[in-house]
């Protein structure tokens, strides 16, 4: 039976910059907000939330269909301004009492899980960068420590410094709700669900959460040179920062950034149904063809060329000496998701390193000391 995926379409008119022209309105067509059948619809704040002091916003999110290279106009430029990252404005004894704006499902049916875009208001009070991320408590009480409340859990931000907003005031999570299951009865066991991330899939608009941070440089895009390219590697929820990278470099017009270089970006997933804000990386790869590549792994759908599963580190493999020669020019590559993707990943690339006369320990020395290396794990 298929299931109907048609988009509701609407119009508005975004106010943007074209070539660092002047401030115009152009009236975008067909902005889709995907209302997927499979899943709870795309929450939004309603009047009842607005009159709690809840603003709303315009949120254009994972879903908008722009394949324009009129980029849109983003405020305030201030965030452009610091010359030094900010770093833990807010910690875990005091943290920031931040606002649900909407929560998405953002998986098809055939996903094994549950993936979730939430976005997240700030009200420009808890400024970050692109790469870094904020941490999560959620409510009630650690049952390892009685009347004290739950362990921070950090999230990797999916959006950039101006939000899905653009105006500076929101941030994005992409959240994976973790559920697990009694091995001997495979049944879910609801005692041990993920605190924080069942809290967040289940919040609804104008609900209150607190937040830390922001933290993390590790990750952080380097800017220097507009003509660099950029090698990313994700398994799942760890494209959140990517989408970061990508709205700055293709989406939005930031007068003191202007991307000229090559964003190549390796995603792996299950199957065809789990991939995350696919339809905005192909918006970029369809108007940016020579500064944007997008390679994707299924592990459920494709085999590599042993006839096993297609995972992130065969499509690596695949490309190999294209991307061995890109790292030999100064390319910075990015490794993000869970920590089981690394040891594949380095095998991988000692073998290809060793196929090619090259000693991996020496190559690996070498790029973290030019700082291309760039690894963020959980």
């Amino acid at each position: 039976m298929a299931l109907s995926t048609t988009p509701s379409q609407m119009s508005v008119a975004l106010p943007t910059r074209i070539d660092g022209s002047s401030r115009s309105m152009i009236k975008v067509q067909s902005i889709s907000f995907t209302d997927k059948s499979w899943g709870p619809p795309l929450l939004r704040l309603d009047s009842k939330s607005r009159s709690l002091g809840v603003k709303k916003r315009s949120t254009i999110c994972m879903s908008l269909q722009q394949a324009s290279k009129s980029k849109v106009l983003v405020t305030p430029l201030e965030l452009e301004d610091p010359k030094e990252t900010p770093l833990n404005l807010f910690r875990p004894k005091e943290p920031y009492t931040a606002t649900i704006v909407s929560v998405e499902r953002i998986v098809g049916p055939q996903a094994p899980g549950e993936t979730c875009h939430i976005v997240i208001d700030h009200d420009g009070n808890v400024p970050y960068w692109e790469g870094q991320s904020y941490g999560v408590i959620p409510p009630g009480e650690n049952p390892k420590k009685p009347g004290s409340p739950h362990n921070v859990r950090l999230y990797s931000i999916a959006s950039t410094r101006y939000g899905d907003s653009f105006d500076g005031k929101t941030a994005s999570l992409c959240v994976r709700r973790a559920i697990y299951y009694d091995p001997e009865t495979g049944k879910e066991d609801p005692s041990k669900a993920g605190v924080c991330s069942n809290f967040l899939c289940n919040a609804k608009p104008g609900d209150k959460v607190k937040i830390t941070g922001p933290s993390g440089k590790v990750m952080l895009l380097p800017e220097d040179d507009p003509k660099a390219t950029h090698i990313m590697i994700a398994t799942g929820t760890g494209v959140a920062p990517y989408r970061g990278y990508l709205r700055r470099m293709f989406m939005e017009n930031v007068p003191n950034f202007k991307f000229d270089g090559l964003a190549w970006l390796f995603l792996g997933v299950a199957n065809s149904d789990s991939l995350l804000y696919d339809e905005e990386f192909a918006g970029y790869r369809k108007d940016y063809p020579e500064n944007f590549r997008y390679d994707k792994a299924l592990s459920r759908e494709e085999k590599n060329k042993k006839g096993g599963k297609m995972y992130v580190q065969d499509k690596i493999e695949e490309y190999s000496d294209e991307i061995f020669k890109l790292l030999d020019n100064g390319a910075h590559i990015y490794f993000c998701g869970l920590k089981g993707m690394m040891p594949g990943i380095q095998d991988t690339l000692k073998r290809v390193a060793e196929e090619r006369g090259e000693s991996w320990e020496q190559k690996l020395t070498q790029l973290r000391k030019n700082k291309q290396w760039h690894v963020e794990v959980y």
